[in-house]
């Protein structure tokens, strides 16, 4: 058992009692534990030891697709449940390098022979009574990286059915619980985030002149509402989602009793509304001439981080 300093001050080990050592290590210990108001508690946990183990998601970026296999898994043959898993490839390190075994473990499970594998992180999966640290890696693959059946090895009782499912399938399979591995989840949603990002257009706050330089003239605020709604239909035909804070900002005035530009509720509301919906926003087009409204708009989108554009050609297609 690993003790590094920490664990001598914090815990006192005074009896291990193995229950059984069969398929892997069962064990019961009794301890001495420090609490965090210095009193010493006696505890008595059962651990399950049964190594660690590698995982891998093989996933093909230009096809959005992914491997995974399913066999049946005899702890999870209950009620409610058929025992059969659809996971990610996986298998205990069995004193070889996470690497070295995650690339026999996944030939032999799915039939691909994968490249350069990166690992994305490791994790403790059910620290409550097992043992077990699981290293998290993922790999490209394509239809010529196959080279065997797969399938797993008979004489371990491995009988693996090989899927490549959409990315997008995967994860509603997910959501319905048809998906309902730990390790698989994780593996998917970090696909999901970082490997094949959905791929979507821009909420862009577009921000101009409105009052400045109009003296409240209706015709001339209109003017300038309709200049910086001509930008809105090529970023809408690149992809992307224009918005206008005076689209929702002006009637939202009206209900609250505003009766004209510059009373006390538009004071109040017009601006801190463009505010809230920059939070809503992922980048600001910012047009025309002197505005103190609209420079407050970039200096707000600044500080959140946002993306500032002053022209149309900046902004690529989605």
């Amino acid at each position: 058992m690993h003790e590094d300093n920490t664990k001598q001050e914090r815990v006192r080990i005074q009896g291990v009692q193995t229950l059984s050592h069969d398929w892997y290590l069962l064990q019961k210990t009794t301890f001495d534990y420090l609490r965090r108001d210095g009193q010493w508690q006696t505890q008595t946990r059962e651990t399950y030891d049964r190594g660690d183990g590698a995982t891998i998601l093989l996933y093909n970026k230009a096809r959005r697709t992914v491997i995974l296999i399913r066999q049946f898994r005899f702890p999870t043959y209950r009620e409610g449940h058929d025992g059969f898993l659809i996971e990610a490839a996986a298998g205990l390190l069995e004193q070889a390098s996470a690497e070295q075994r995650i690339r026999a473990e996944v030939e032999e499970e799915t039939g691909y022979a994968v490249g350069e594998v990166h690992k994305v992180f490791e994790a403790f999966m059910s620290p409550g009574s097992v043992t077990e640290r699981l290293h998290f890696f993922v790999a490209e693959y394509d239809p010529a990286s196959r080279i065997g059946d797969g399938g797993g090895l008979a004489h371990e009782g491995e009988d693996i059915e090989v899927l490549e499912l959409p990315l997008a399938q995967a994860l509603r399979m997910v959501a319905d619980g048809r998906i309902c591995d730990g390790k698989t989840i994780m593996l998917l949603q970090h696909a999901q985030l970082h490997l094949m990002p959905r791929k979507r257009g821009l909420q862009i706050l577009v921000a101009g002149p409105y009052r400045s330089g109009t003296g409240d003239d209706p015709i001339l605020m209109a003017r300038n509402v309709a200049a910086m709604q001509a930008v809105c239909l090529p970023l809408y035909a690149a992809g992307h989602m224009p918005v206008l804070g005076e689209w929702l900002a002006l009637p939202m005035l009206a209900l609250a009793g505003s009766t004209q530009v510059g009373d006390s509720v538009y004071d109040a509301l017009f601006h801190a509304h463009g505010e809230r919906l920059l939070s809503h926003c992922d980048a600001v087009l910012r047009i025309g001439g002197a505005s103190q409204g609209a420079d407050r708009m970039v200096a707000v989108a600044q500080e959140l981080g946002l993306p500032v554009y002053c022209s149309l050609d900046e902004i690529a297609q989605a």
